[in-house]
């Protein structure tokens, strides 16, 4: 596949024989410098609406930095990003939240000091009264945290204990309730099991599946590469802050993606073309 050059105009790939689909978020053209440095140059992908999208690629790829602008928390030098059809400029990761999107990020964006609920509720606390005499609606909140763990299956000792005590996949958990709560377009997931054991992967890997059932559409960063034939749909390469190549996950297979995300494919193409000169 030949690489696009900054200002080219070229169609968002698509996986072949993929069907057509809503697109619930779509990024055009994306560019972006930090310095001398472009992390992102002239990329353009669809998120079609209930799909899971999984983007790979090696470190310095680009992969976090397209996460970063469609959640708000860069803005590109070039390009658009599209919710439904409506071009949207998001200046801050509150514009996106405002707008649906819900980013469960590496870190996860926890305060270890809260409880459940707290973290869940954050930024969006249930209140009752007015201006002085504002006060936290704490046993709702609580009420409600408790039914969305419940539903999605999730195991915590209990809602009123901080945080800091759950287990890694327990807090994944939490921050998987919280993007599922308020996230009502899109659910971003930046390595979204990276520190968690066989046992913590495949739950969250469950609840991972849960969100797909409610027809959101989820875009995962992930270097597992068993993870993302289990779990996605289609599979977005990048190298050095370039789309490569948009694959169907259940047509393809881990060596093509590996020798992709290497460099590899693309090394065997121009030898190729070399000795047929």
């Amino acid at each position: 596949m030949t690489a696009s050059q900054p200002g080219s105009v070229v169609d968002p790939p698509r996986p072949e024989g993929s069907p057509s689909s809503d697109v619930a978020l779509s990024v055009s053209r994306i560019h972006k410098r930090y310095g001398g440095v472009v992390a992102l140059r002239d990329v353009s992908l669809d998120f079609p609406t209930g799909t899971l999208t999984a983007i790979v690629g090696d470190n310095g790829a680009g992969k976090s930095t397209l996460l970063k602008v469609i959640s708000g928390a860069e803005q590109p030098d070039a390009g658009q990003v599209v919710l439904h059809g409506e071009i949207r400029r998001f200046r801050s990761p509150l514009d996106a939240r405002t707008a649906g999107i819900e980013t469960v990020y590496q870190d996860l964006a926890l305060a270890d000091n809260l409880d459940a609920a707290q973290n869940l509720f954050m930024g969006r606390e249930l209140k009752v009264g007015w201006g002085p005499l504002t006060f936290l609606r704490r046993r709702a909140m609580r009420r409600d945290t408790e039914q969305i763990i419940r539903r999605l299956n999730i195991k915590i000792p209990s809602v009123r204990i901080p945080v800091q005590h759950f287990s890694g996949g327990q807090r994944q958990g939490v921050a998987i309730a919280r993007a599922m709560n308020w996230g009502n377009e899109v659910i971003i997931m930046d390595e979204p099991t990276a520190a968690l054991g066989i046992a913590e992967t495949a739950r969250v890997e469950d609840l991972i599946t849960t969100l797909r059932e409610r027809n959101l559409t989820i875009v995962v960063v992930s270097h597992n590469l068993d993870q993302v034939f289990r779990l996605a749909d289609r599979i977005a390469v990048m190298r050095r802050g370039q789309l490569i190549e948009l694959l169907d996950a259940h047509s393809t297979d881990a060596q093509k993606l590996v020798s992709l995300i290497t460099g590899l494919a693309a090394s065997h193409d121009a030898a190729d073309g070399h000795e047929g000169a």
